[in-house]
């Protein structure tokens, strides 16, 4: 495995990556989710490439940039034992340095859901992302469906700016007791730990309503909000059911769905969702 910092030895290293080469971009402090990943893309591509960048861009300026996990050297070790061909660890100065100003944004499907409690995080990740295809320049890139959003605003982005990249969206990984997988657990405590599976047990009764044959919308992000108000810890932020490609809320559920939650544990901000259809 090579690991590399500088876009001159990144760009040596991918001239030497044979046949289909597949991307998996994180924020590092790896746990099962991202693993689920590389071991997809090492499945289905010749050559694997994974970022490890804690992107300040997306970062408001009342979040926990400053203490987001990080372990870098287990982050490696993983990395090594799963046989990645090659990892680019940027710094912030490489991304971004001194005058830097282009951004990329999507825009209707970032006003809603994460973008409504976070303003301008989107616009950092569309943005990182964006660089990190062109200066990958990968023929497949690995997300997970945990983050829902993010993925339908990437997927936008690929088409609109005719990136020849081909999304491969991955299920998210759970623990044994249903909470998504997320390096934000690593800030539960005590009591918030049982609590933050409220999340999974409010998409699973919505779920099991649909699959019950309900299918007004309404109905089931009321079913959502009652399992949440049921959870003393929990601070809900919002409760959506929406169509899966354009996150616009229905009324009446039809085709592909999304179930989506964000919420307050303690301290701990935590998203989830389930796809439906």
């Amino acid at each position: 495995m090579r690991t590399v910092s500088s876009l001159d030895k990144l760009r040596a290293g991918r001239l030497s990556l044979n046949g289909t080469v597949g991307l998996v971009p994180t924020m590092g402090y790896l746990h099962e989710g991202h693993i689920s990943l590389v071991r997809r893309a090492k499945l289905e591509c010749e050559s694997v490439v994974v970022s490890i960048f804690v992107n300040p861009t997306q970062f408001g300026a009342n979040e926990d940039l400053s203490k987001y996990p990080r372990d870098p050297e287990r982050d490696l070790s993983l990395l090594k034992s799963l046989g990645v061909d090659l990892v680019w660890n940027p710094t912030p100065e490489i991304m971004y340095p001194i005058g830097y100003q282009t951004w990329v944004e999507v825009e209707t499907l970032t006003r809603p859901l994460e973008g409504a409690v976070r303003p301008g995080h989107f616009k950092g990740v569309t943005t990182v992302v964006a660089k990190l295809f062109n200066a990958v320049q990968p023929h497949k890139a690995y997300f997970g469906q945990k983050d829902a959003q993010q993925a339908a605003v990437i997927r936008q982005m690929v088409r609109d700016l005719n990136f020849p990249i081909e999304m491969i969206i991955c299920p998210t990984t759970r623990e044994a007791d249903g909470l998504a997988m997320s390096s934000r657990n690593k800030y539960l405590e005590g009591a918030d730990r049982p609590a933050a599976t409220i999340l999974f047990r409010a998409l699973s009764a919505a779920k099991a309503a649909y699959e019950g044959g309900e299918r007004n919308a309404e109905k089931l992000r009321t079913v959502m909000k009652g399992m949440l108000d049921s959870e003393p810890r929990a601070q809900p932020q919002y409760v959506s059911c929406a169509d899966y490609d354009t996150l616009e809320e229905l009324d009446l559920i039809s085709g592909k769905t999304l179930l989506s939650m964000a919420a307050l544990i303690g301290k701990t901000r935590l998203i989830d969702n389930f796809v439906l259809g």
